[in-house]
């Protein structure tokens, strides 16, 4: 069990690290405020999920939907009340969690491979629902966008706005460092809503029927309440990061309910550690980094950045590294991916925590070799 003093450090640390993240992400090229933007809604999508499949060991292949859904809420708050964000992100919590109540009472009913196939089906039933059938709610393959007719209740109430306004937080435009640092602070909440829960008699709950379901339920313990409780609140922190990518750039589509972004805060979570705290923020992070940064390094880069060698040994080198970059970044993602699994099943986390005992023991047996030749030398002085 964590101290109070020690949950006060670790949150000091994390919301730090957050809020610093444009300087110390400079030298590796991602402090631009898109990018950052990305790091901290993905983290809180991975935060989220991290709650049902850490925890209970629920894998959910539809998350995408809550994420989708919330996009559609706010990008609605946007065109039919107001640009201010709060109402566009409280909207888009509430419509997320009710969805999430809905699809949650169906498949925690079965568990298993059989719980996954399921809100994989409900998934991309959302998404064809979203993409043709409830176009004009939707506005189907073009996606939901914001236009001059909105009609903007409260806003036109108290100022005729000319053109087509951003989303703003009281007057600051959400886009830029300022975009980036609001998505920051509700990360950081999110977080510490996460830490209180792993922390809490609730979060023992979870863990236990993560290890053993059948044994509680053996009990007489009503598992249910509990796993539904957990995706329910799962699927608001998805509609959360929607409404957030919806307030970064205000559009909604029916691609984000596809099922390639239910598998990416999969592979988020799994790859910074599954049923840790921070695990998946680096996770989400590194998936990140790899689809902004390292997928920009195309066939010309490659030649400039070999450009010191000699043109045989320059085109031997583009040719072997360009399928791992570019278009291709996906193939080294699937192979640090696999790599990580064979070697570290609990993912970036687990490797950090075997660095981390690695340093203690070699200064544990350190020790006793200073003791011994202080020892000796006090008798050589005797």
């Amino acid at each position: 069990m964590t101290t109070l003093r020690q949950e006060v450090l670790f949150m000091a640390i994390f919301t730090a690290a957050v809020l610093t993240m444009p300087f110390w992400l400079e030298p590796l090229g991602a402090s631009y405020p898109d990018l950052l933007q990305k790091f901290a809604i993905y983290g809180i999508f991975a935060i989220g999920f991290n709650i049902l499949f850490g925890l209970t060991g629920y894998l959910s292949f539809g998350h995408a939907a809550f994420l989708g859904m919330g996009s559609y809420a706010a990008v609605w708050s946007f065109k039919l009340l107001t640009m201010n964000v709060i109402p566009a992100v409280i909207f888009a919590v509430v419509l997320s969690g009710i969805f999430a109540a809905a699809i949650g009472y169906v498949s925690l009913r079965r568990s298993g491979i059989y719980f996954s196939i399921l809100t994989l089906a409900f998934a991309q039933m959302s998404y064809n629902l979203a993409y043709s059938v409830f176009t004009p709610i939707t506005n189907g393959e073009t996606g939901l966008q914001l236009s001059l007719r909105d009609p903007r209740i409260l806003d036109r109430t108290l100022d005729e706005a000319a053109g087509i306004p951003f989303p703003e937080f009281f007057g600051t435009e959400m886009n830029g460092y300022a975009g980036f640092y609001f998505c920051a602070v509700l990360l950081i909440i999110c977080f510490f809503i996460s830490m209180r829960i792993f922390h809490s008699p609730f979060g023992m709950t979870l863990r236990a029927i993560k290890s053993n379901q059948s044994r509680m339920g053996y009990t007489g313990f009503n598992t249910r309440p509990y796993t539904l409780a957990a995706f329910v609140i799962s699927g608001m922190y998805a509609g959360l990061a929607g409404a957030l990518l919806a307030v970064t750039d205000p559009l909604a589509g029916a691609e984000r309910m596809q099922w390639t972004a239910s598998g990416e805060v999969v592979l988020m979570t799994i790859l910074g550690g599954a049923g840790t705290l921070v695990g998946p923020v680096i996770g989400a992070g590194v998936i990140k980094y790899f689809e902004n940064i390292f997928s920009a390094y195309h066939e010309a880069r490659l030649h400039e950045i070999f450009s010191f060698m000699p043109e045989p040994l320059q085109n031997f080198f583009v040719t072997i590294t360009a399928p791992f970059v570019g278009e291709g970044w996906f193939l080294t993602l699937g192979l640090i991916f696999m790599l990580i699994v064979t070697f570290l099943p609990g993912g970036l986390m687990e490797g950090a925590r075997r660095l981390g005992g690695l340093v203690v023991r070699r200064k544990s047996q350190q020790e006793p070799d200073k003791l011994a030749t202080a020892g000796v030398g006090a008798q050589d002085h005797g």
